[in-house]
Formats: C-alpha cells, sequence, structure tokens
C-alpha cells in the first residue's frame, strides 16, 4: 500500500505519484505488493510487464508512450529490486548515470569527450566496466559541463530483500 505520495527508485530519482488517476494508483499498489511477495525475478518481471502494457494498451497509448509512465518506470524499479535481491541484477553506479548524461545531453560520445577533456578510450573503458575513472578526474570532467559528483546514502533494499 502506498503511505506517500512519492516512490524513490534505486538510482535516488523519486517519482511524484499525486499526478496519477485512480487506477493507475490501484496498479502501482498492486505491483508494489505483487513486488513484496516476489523472489522470482523472471516471474516479476513478466508479471508487470504484461499488466502495465495491457493497462496502457486499454488507454490506447502506445508502446513507447507506456514506457516513459511514471508506473512503467516504478514496475521495472521494483523489478530491479527484486534482481538485485536474487544476485542476478548489479545495482547501478555511477557509469550508469555517466551513461545516461551522455545519451540526454551528447550527440555522441567522442562530443561528450571534446566538452570533458575525458578521452573517448577511457570513457570507452570507464562505461564497458573495465576502468574507473578517479574521483577527481570525474569531478572536474563534470564541472566542465555543468555537473558535479555527488554523495548519497544507498538506495533502500530493504522491502523487497527482507523476504
Amino acid at each position: 500500500m502506498i503511505v506517500t505520495d512519492k516512490y524513490t527508485d534505486l538510482r535516488g530519482v523519486t517519482h511524484s505519484l499525486s499526478a496519477l488517476d485512480d487506477e493507475e494508483r490501484s496498479l502501482v499498489e498492486a505491483l508494489i505488493e505483487r513486488a513484496a511477495s516476489e523472489t522470482d525475478w523472471n516471474r516479476y518481471s513478466n508479471h508487470w510487464t504484461r499488466r502495465v502494457a495491457e493497462f496502457y494498451d486499454a488507454r490506447g497509448l502506445s508502446r513507447d508512450e507506456s514506457c516513459r509512465t511514471t508506473v512503467y518506470r516504478i514496475a521495472q524499479d521494483l523489478a530491479s529490486r527484486i534482481g538485485i535481491a536474487a544476485g542476478i541484477v548489479r545495482p547501478p553506479d555511477y557509469r550508469d548515470e555517466l551513461a545516461d548524461l551522455v545519451r540526454r545531453r551528447f550527440r555522441s560520445q567522442r562530443e561528450f569527450c571534446q566538452a570533458t577533456g575525458i578521452s573517448e578510450d577511457m570513457l570507452s573503458h570507464v562505461l564497458a566496466r573495465r576502468k574507473h575513472l578517479a574521483i577527481d578526474t570525474l569531478n572536474d570532467a563534470l564541472a566542465r559541463i555543468g555537473y558535479t559528483v555527488r554523495i548519497e546514502p544507498l538506495a533502500q533494499l530493504a522491502e523487497i530483500s527482507e523476504r
């Protein structure tokens, strides 16, 4: 059951539930309840993708549109939590955020590298998880494009992993 109007995902992104209509809130509540009692990542993933697709198909949304909804993102995050608890999915780290930043703000990795001063070779290794960037190197590079590194508490996995 949802007790707040917010859902915070594994990356620390807060999703507002106040804009959801009653049917969407009910679907989110049902997905959260199912996730709390499910330990099989595949079974939950099959369940939520079918439920969300059927829900938004009935509303006439395309799959592309339904993939951008708050309900979809919450369901996907719940599946990730189950996968992490089962040891078959890795938790997100700074490289995921870096890859998202490159995709969202730049036309190419080359453009990102030119703007930040990170070599294309190094970025490729970092995004492929073969190397890490030193914290001062990452911070300096991000500062050149208006970003910074920040330390946050780990996302809570307790609700899903305490079964």
